[in-house]
């Protein structure tokens, strides 16, 4: 296939990232105070959803998902969830690294891990309330712009 090709039918981008939690008290604490993201929907023992800049971090209670069905209209959402915990990462500017740090650490949130990659970048990991590994990484680490 082509570059231009495969440029002009990949998606553009990744709408959402979704991870379980079953304390959803516990992950909108975590994400809308540490984090600082704002909330944009919540349904109490089913879900929070966060907005991040141009997309959207969706929390679920997987005994909610897996088991229960949502229509909207005459379709039907279909059934989902995980168990274990997951990775995902925030890009975050260089500038922010250490704001980001300070507000874990203030927050009494354990730093997993923090590295500056051979190939550019930094990366710093921690764990929300249910044990997903959360990254906040410079675009560097994938990008050159």
């Amino acid at each position: 296939m082509s570059e231009n090709v495969r440029d002009s039918q990949a998606p553009h981008g990744i709408l959402e990232t979704v991870i379980y939690c079953d304390n959803l008290v516990a992950a909108r604490e975590f994400y809308e105070q540490v984090v600082g993201l704002p909330v944009v929907s919540v349904e109490p023992g089913r879900h929070v959803f966060f907005q991040v800049g141009p997309g959207m971090l969706l929390v679920f209670n997987a005994k909610a998902t897996e088991n229960s069905t949502v229509r909207i209209g005459d379709q039907l959402i279909p059934r989902h969830g995980s168990s274990g915990a997951s990775h995902f990462a925030f890009e975050i500017l260089p500038k922010q690294i250490d704001l980001f740090r300070k507000r874990l650490v203030n927050s009494q949130i354990p730093l997993e891990a923090e590295i500056d990659w051979p190939g550019g970048g930094h990366s710093i990991y921690c764990r929300d309330p249910a044990g997903n590994s959360v990254e906040f990484a410079t675009r560097e680490l994938w990008f050159d712009d």
